[in-house]
């Protein structure tokens, strides 16, 4: 329902703001633009998200099912089990859903996207497995798309890697904000949707982990702060790729050692791949159209112009707001935000305020509306219950927080 809402809303609102720049502005290409939009975005979807998903879909679904057939995943869940029975009372402990939102959360704290999103569908579709009402999105699979939508990331490799090319001073000088902001957005989620579901937090075994965790990242903090700015772009991408390969060997080694055909494992887990990614089309279609229309007909620019000079009347600090377009754009188009990103850097400079607070905003949160398309058009949920709202709220949380960090670092 609350998909819907936005789809539709989408629409009419750029419509209107299309038809007044008509009428009122003799803008006479504003409706060409935005169809050109509707056939732009409907190929991007396919041709550039979807086709090139299917071959990674199937290689990592593929592993999976060799991971699950040798144990690995078995053995994984049973470590996390007792944290994520707090967080997820719905699934059975050493269930496959287990290790597959395991990999995932893994794989996004490392910045290692195009691993990510595979390992999320494959966990969309155990979590489904265990559904009782079809179609309706149930509370294992709210909490594991918010916290996939908060992203909490560690190693921003690629953020990293745009601000090296465009020259700036000290490129992973955004790290520890980065950190910091979607921390407060992991945080968020998780309790928002704790409360709807009233999951109690103050367990000692959710407070140990959650410690931990805490204590991981202080740790990650200090060893990160004691090395030179050129060492910590090549350290977390060598770290992160080489976990990556070390988990696939991994993987392919458990399944030897049980005599697990490792080969037919493989084609098997790629079959449920492709078949996945296929089935997402039409919902990535759909938020990616509705998505291009409002940008192109000048709705997203009205809106940071709205934004800006209300915050002026209030006689507030308004040097962050030409990063705002990627604020705005992060819950409704990765690639969107992220071009805004480059913008921003290469238009202010990449040590300009504007221009690290557009990294520190792009590395804070996940684009939620895409997340929620894909993830839940995989396994055809239709009614999302809280999921829209917690995971808004969390990103809201992530972009402040993102701002507020900034000013502290560098303003």
């Amino acid at each position: 329902m609350a998909l819907n809402f936005v789809f539709i809303a989408f629409f009419l609102i750029a419509f209107l703001v299309g038809l007044v720049r008509l009428i009122f502005f003799g803008d006479t290409t504003v409706f060409q633009n935005m169809v050109n939009s509707i056939f732009d975005n409907s190929k991007f979807a396919v041709m550039q998200i979807c086709l090139p998903l299917i071959g990674i879909m199937a290689f990592w679904l593929g592993i999976m099912k060799v991971g699950e057939k040798g144990g690995i995943v078995r053995a994984m869940a049973r470590v996390v089990g007792p944290f994520f029975g707090k967080l997820f009372p719905e699934i059975p402990r050493d269930h496959p859903a287990i290790g597959a939102i395991l990999m995932n959360f893994s794989a996004n704290m490392l910045g290692l996207d195009n691993a990510a999103t595979p390992l999320g569908l494959k966990a969309m579709t155990e979590l489904e497995s265990l559904n009782p009402n079809k179609g309706v999105a149930s509370n294992a699979q709210i909490m594991f798309i918010v916290l996939n939508a908060s992203s909490l990331q560690l190693l921003p490799i690629t953020i990293m890697a745009y601000r090296s090319q465009l020259h700036a001073a000290n490129p992973s000088d955004v790290f520890i904000p980065i950190l910091l902001a979607t921390f407060f957005s992991v945080m968020t989620g998780m309790i928002s949707v704790a409360l709807y579901q009233r999951i109690n937090l103050f367990n000692r075994v959710v407070i140990a982990w959650l410690g931990s965790l805490v204590i991981g990242i202080c740790g990650l903090l200090y060893y990160f702060s004691t090395l030179p700015p050129a060492r910590i772009n090549t350290i977390s991408s060598v770290a992160g790729n080489t976990l990556l390969l070390s988990l696939v060997i991994l993987f392919i080694g458990m399944g030897l050692a049980r005599k697990v055909n490792v080969y037919e494992a493989f084609i098997e887990g790629a079959k449920e791949g492709f078949d996945i990614a296929i089935k997402i089309i039409p919902y990535l279609v759909a938020i990616l159209v509705a998505i291009g229309l409002f940008r192109t007909s000048g709705c997203m620019d009205y809106l940071v112009g709205g934004i800006a000079a209300l915050l002026h009347g209030f006689g507030l600090n308004t040097d962050f707001v030409p990063a705002l377009p990627v604020a705005l754009m992060k819950p409704l188009s990765g690639s969107g935000a992220r071009g805004l990103m480059i913008e921003t850097m290469q238009k202010y400079g990449a040590d300009s305020f504007p221009g690290r607070v557009a990294c520190v905003v792009q590395g804070s949160t996940e684009t939620t509306f895409y997340v929620l398309a894909v993830y839940f058009g995989a396994v055809n949920i239709k009614k999302i219950r809280h999921s829209l709202p917690c995971a808004l709220l969390a990103e809201g949380i992530g972009v402040v927080a993102a701002i507020l960090v900034s000013y502290l670092f560098f303003h």
